[in-house]
């Protein structure tokens, strides 16, 4: 595969896997920089910001649900506001984390830098282990 190819592939994958479907895109970075190992830092960054942006779109999600309807570990994430989402690549927690970030109305610029700073760690250990 294509430097190109891979990293298209490994923004797909980090973007989907960061949102509300099921999926994981450490094997995807693994295989890329097993393929490609100098393009380390282009597929950290093409990472870190497709799964950024699938973590924004569990956010957007959300906003837009009404805030009639209580959503499960509001607690945490009014107790410990938009640094909780530095967990947001944790499986299972990372995506409900976003939800609820979105529906408490937590500043969207913040948010987004937790959730980066967070999975941008996630990823460094990865291919740390990996090159």
């Amino acid at each position: 595969m294509t430097e190109s190819a891979s990293l298209w592939t490994l923004f797909a994958s980090s973007f989907l896997a960061a949102t509300l479907l099921p999926g994981g895109s450490e094997v995807v970075l693994f295989g890329v920089l097993k393929l490609h190992p100098d393009q380390l830092w282009a597929a950290l960054a093409v990472a870190t910001l497709g799964n950024t942006l699938g973590g924004m779109s569990s956010y957007l999600i959300g906003r837009l649900i009404p805030q009639k309807q209580a959503l499960k570990g509001l607690a945490t994430v009014q107790r410990f506001g938009a640094p909780v989402l530095l967990l947001s690549w944790v499986p299972i927690v990372g995506d409900p984390l976003c939800v609820a970030a979105g529906w408490l109305r937590l500043n969207p610029w913040w948010s987004a830098l937790c959730i980066a700073v967070g999975k941008f760690v996630r990823y460094w250990v990865i291919a740390v282990l990996v090159v």
